[in-house]
């Protein structure tokens, strides 16, 4: 399989996870309930995130929606370029995670476009997020662990040839 078919493969898969755990999560704890999974750090409660991380800009859920959308066009197109394994792995991550955003955002009540993440993996009280979350995160630090390695999309650079 090629490398973009790799990333979309991997980002299928973390679209799945995360909205099959946010159809979990707004069963199993729609009610206020929480479960706790390690105590004191990790605890499952629901939350439905009109803003971005840490709740910042919930009243304009609208530019949350046209960034996803264009974040998912944007890796779309340049995952066309992938040779490397790595950045396979990062624009995966990084297009599942903003391809979950963008469907709750265009499909989930209050209004299209306008719709509520949904949050539910709470870590200790600081912040509570997702599958999506954590697909992001990673992929965002090893994007800037490839960007500071100098990694190219098309990856490692042949070192016998001069650049054309």
């Amino acid at each position: 399989m090629r490398p973009y078919g790799r990333m979309l493969v991997l980002a299928a898969t973390v679209l799945l996870v995360d909205q099959a755990s946010k159809f979990w999560a707004t069963s199993a704890l729609s009610d206020g309930e929480s479960i706790t999974v390690i105590p004191r750090l990790i605890r499952f409660r629901l939350l439905l995130n009109a803003g971005a991380a840490f709740s910042t800009g919930t009243g304009v859920t609208w530019v949350f929606t046209l960034t996803a959308a264009a974040a998912v066009a944007g890796i779309l197109y340049v995952g066309r370029r992938l040779r490397s394994p790595a950045w396979t792995l990062v624009l995966g991550a990084l297009l599942g995670g903003a391809t979950s955003h963008l469907l709750d955002r265009l499909f989930r009540p209050p209004a299209f476009a306008q719709g509520h993440v949904v949050d539910f993996i709470d870590y200790g009280g600081l912040f509570v997020g997702n599958v999506a979350d954590i697909a992001l995160v990673g992929g965002c630090a090893l994007l800037l662990l490839l960007s500071l390695r100098d990694v190219p999309l098309g990856g490692v650079p042949d070192q016998g040839r001069p650049s054309a």
